[in-house]
C-alpha cells in the first residue's frame, strides 16, 4: 500500500492537555511517522505520514483527542511524504 501524506492544524483548547504526546503514543503504535508541534496561536500543527487506514484513524483520533482537550475542528490537506520514518513531538 503506498504512503500518503497530511498536513493537520488542531484548533480549540489543544496545548497544556497532554496532547501532543498522546497523539506521538497513537500514531508510534499505528505505525505513522510524522511531528506534532504547538503553534504560538494556540493550535497544535502536526504532519502525518503512512499507510491510508492508519493515517485516517489517527485523524479521526486527533478530532476528540485526549480527554482533556476540546477539539473544535481539524484543517486537514494533503502533502507528498517526505520519507519520514519515526514520529516525534517538536
Amino acid at each position: 500500500m503506498a504512503s500518503v501524506g497530511v498536513h493537520v492544524v488542531v484548533s480549540g483548547r489543544v496545548q497544556g492537555v497532554w496532547y501532543r504526546q498522546s497523539c506521538q503514543e497513537r500514531a508510534r503504535a499505528s505505525g505513522v511517522a510524522g511531528w506534532v508541534r504547538n503553534r504560538p496561536d494556540g493550535t497544535v500543527e502536526a504532519v502525518l505520514e503512512g499507510e491510508r487506514p492508519a493515517v485516517d484513524a489517527l485523524l479521526a483520533w486527533m478530532a476528540d483527542g485526549p480527554p482533556s482537550a476540546v477539539v473544535d475542528g481539524l484543517e486537514v490537506g494533503d502533502r507528498p511524504p517526505a520519507g519520514a520514518t519515526s514520529f516525534e513531538v517538536r
